[in-house]
This record gives C-alpha cells, sequence and structure tokens, in this order.
C-alpha cells in the first residue's frame, strides 16, 4: 500500500529519472552545490561521547568533520583541519584527547576549539590566536543524535521529522547506547541507486524473499515532504527459513512500545540520504554518503536502549543475521541498475502509482536542479 500520491501535473511525473543522471560527473557536481552540502548528515549519538575530550568524526564530501564534548559538558563540530598549513588533526572513527595537537607542526587546540599551543611562538609576532581556532560546522542535536551539515539551506533533522514526532516519540532515542562499531561499505554505486532503493516497495516480493516470509503482503510506504515512510508487521505464521522463526519466537515484549508498535519494522529516509531503520529490538542508521558519480560509502551503525535480557540479545543477532542476507540482495539488485543506466538504450522508465517515494525522488530533484528534466547532459557539462 502506498499513500500520499499527488495527481501528476507535469508530464514527467509519471517518469523515473533519466540513467545519465545515475552516472555523470557533471550532475554530481551539481548535487554538491544544489543540496548535498546543506543535507543533515548524522555523525554520531551524544552517549557516545559522554566524557570530555571524547570526539568522533565524519567524512562528507571531501570534508572531514570532528565532534567533540568540551570540559564545559557542551558538544561542538569543527572541520577537522588545523589553521597552519591545513593538516587533517585526527585519524579514525573516534577517540578521546585531552587536546586536538596537530601531527604535522604540533599546534594545539583546546576541547572548545581554541587555538592554545604555538610551536616557536616568537616567529610569528603578529599571530592572533583569538582569530585561529578551528573552523565550527553547524551542529544540530535531534533526541539525541548529532548531525552536521556543512552549508545552510536544508531543513533541520526536527523539522523534517516532525510529523511522526508522536510515533518516534515511545521508542526514546535519547537513551539508545550504541551496539556496535561504524561499518564503512564502499559500493561502485550512485548514491542515489541506493536511495531509489531503499524507498521502492515493489522490488520486495521480487527480491527480498526473507521480507516477504516476515511481513506476508503488508509493507507500506509513504512519501512526506521531507521524509519517506515505510512499514512491515511480522505476520502470525511461523517462518520457513530458521532465523526468521526464531527471531518471530524470541522477540521480547517491548512494553515502553504501543501494542501497535511491538511487531513493527520501520524505516524512514531523510533527504536525501539518511535513513533510519527502527524494530523492536533496535534502531540502525545507514548513510549514502557520495564519493563520485559513481561510487558511494555506506555507512551504518546499530543502537539500542539497555536490555540483558537474554531473548533480547538472542533477537539482535537474529536481526543482524537477516538484514545481512537482505543487504546482499539489495547489493546484487542494485548493481544491475547502475549497469543498466550506462546503457544508451534506457530511457525513463514509466512508474506506478503505487511508486510514490520514487516520483517525490524524481519530482524534487528535477525542481532543485532543472537539467535533471533533461534526456542528456547539455552541452558543455563535462562528463568528468
Amino acid at each position: 500500500m502506498a499513500t500520499r500520491l499527488r495527481a501528476a501535473s507535469d508530464p514527467l511525473d509519471d517518469l523515473s529519472l533519466p540513467g545519465w543522471l545515475y552516472w555523470h560527473e557533471g550532475f554530481f557536481a551539481a548535487e554538491k552545490q544544489s543540496f548535498l552540502r546543506a543535507a543533515p548528515q548524522v555523525v554520531c549519538h551524544e552517549n557516545e561521547i559522554p566524557s570530555p575530550g571524547d570526539w568522533r568524526t565524519l567524512d562528507y564530501l571531501g570534508e572531514s568533520v570532528i565532534v567533540i564534548r568540551g570540559d564545559d559538558g557542551e558538544v561542538r563540530a569543527f572541520t577537522n583541519v588545523c589553521r597552519h598549513r591545513g593538516s587533517r588533526l585526527v585519524d579514525g572513527n573516534g577517540g578521546c584527547a585531552k587536546v586536538l595537537t596537530c601531527p604535522y607542526h604540533a599546534w594545539s587546540y583546546a576541547r572548545d576549539g581554541r587555538l592554545v599551543g604555538v610551536p616557536h611562538r616568537q616567529e610569528y609576532p603578529g599571530l592572533e590566536p583569538e582569530r585561529l581556532g578551528l573552523v565550527p560546522v553547524a551542529l544540530e542535536r535531534w533526541l539525541g543524535f548529532l548531525f552536521v551539515t556543512l552549508e545552510p539551506g536544508a531543513p533541520t533533522v526536527a523539522e523534517m521529522m516532525a510529523p511522526y514526532a508522536d510515533e518516534v516519540a515511545p521508542y526514546a532515542f535519547e537513551q539508545l547506547q550504541a551496539i556496535g562499531r561504524v561499518t564503512l561499505r564502499s559500493r561502485e554505486l550512485n548514491w542515489k541507486t541506493i536511495a531509489d532503493n531503499y524507498s521502492d516497495a515493489l522490488h520486495i516480493p521480487v527480491g527480498h524473499p526473507g521480507l516477504t516470509r516476515l511481513f506476508g503482503r503488508g509493507y507500506r510506504v509513504e512519501a512526506n515532504e521531507h521524509v519517506d515512510r515505510m512499514e512491515g508487521d511480522l505476520v502470525d505464521g511461523a517462518s520457513a527459513n530458521p532465523s526468521e522463526r526464531a527471531y518471530q519466537a524470541l522477540l521480547p515484549e517491548a512494553a515502553h512500545l504501543p501494542p501497535s508498535h511491538r511487531r513493527k519494522w520501520l524505516y524512514f529516509k531523510l533527504w536525501p540520504n539518511v535513513a533510519f531503520d527502527i524494530y523492536p529490538d533496535q534502531v540502525d542508521f545507514m548513510q549514502f554518503l557520495p564519493l563520485s558519480a559513481t561510487r558511494t560509502m555506506i555507512r551504518e551503525i546499530s543502537y539500542a536502549l539497555p536490555d540483558e535480557r537474554r531473548e533480547m540479545r538472542a533477537v539482535r543477532y537474529l536481526n543482524w543475521r537477516i538484514n545481512r542476507r537482505v543487504n546482499a540482495e539489495d547489493t546484487e539488485l542494485i548493481g544491475r541498475v547502475q549497469e543498466g543506466m550506462r546503457s544508451p538504450s534506457y530511457q525513463p522508465g514509466p512508474l506506478g502509482t503505487s511508486e510514490v517515494s520514487l516520483r517525490a525522488f524524481a519530482q524534487k530533484l528535477r525542481r532543485l536542479i532543472p537539467e535533471a528534466r533533461l534526456p542528456a547532459p547539455p552541452p558543455g557539462w563535462s562528463a568528468g
């Protein structure tokens, strides 16, 4: 079932996007300028950096961002770049530091970003340390999660998720703890190939037999202004697959959730490239971080409320097993799509009335970048 479909007012509303948008470097450059740099990106949860000096990083569109908790308890975000000669300050996904010291010339920065140490200080007679602190990056706290934006212009995460605030509230996001490490999976795919697939309901009964066994034919999707919402309720009949059957049987009661959501798998995709998978047992996030027109880094981590029940530990493992299979299936499916987009024979295909998320995505892209309406790259656009 799909909802929130608008009547087509543009002939292109009934068509998918042209193939060249999925491999052309010129169009990727237009995306970065138009909206990708302004898109909020999740870095971590506040509970991952509980103490002063704890930090996490995110690499996005050629920029490295560090989020760090200061001595005053405040969390701040900065570019991970020394103000002296541009060296990256820290490496890796996270750590803890009393000061951030550049490995190149040992310039040092306090946990609030101030420049506090300059070797050979006498060699810089006109130096104004107060003007050379780390460059701040816009930071938003949303239900405990920390999002950064490289440029202004996009709605906040709170604004995007406002229509679903009441539904998400019982999951107690602020209390979530990381139950794994950040995983990075590089794929030779355009980021839109992954984003399209995430919100595509029609491929579920075709390409995901496991999800079909779990949900039956009850998978549902809707498209809001800035968010796609998908859901499936676990069916009562036991699955023929051992992992799925065990998950169905062992899933313990989540008393903090309303009865309607205690056996529901819920998915949200925030425009353009951040997604949350919300289960009764845990919450996963996924980002489709573009590296080029044909390469994307998928960034993932799992969170959960503290719960030491043996059944809960078991279903979290089973959840991972089930979704590892789903991810493998998706990798195969969307690889075929990416290859097909390269073919000169491909023309925008028809979109069904139930494909509301793909329709909304295409309409927004055409509105933001008018060249997306063209069947081929405009003259003068470099393919890179």
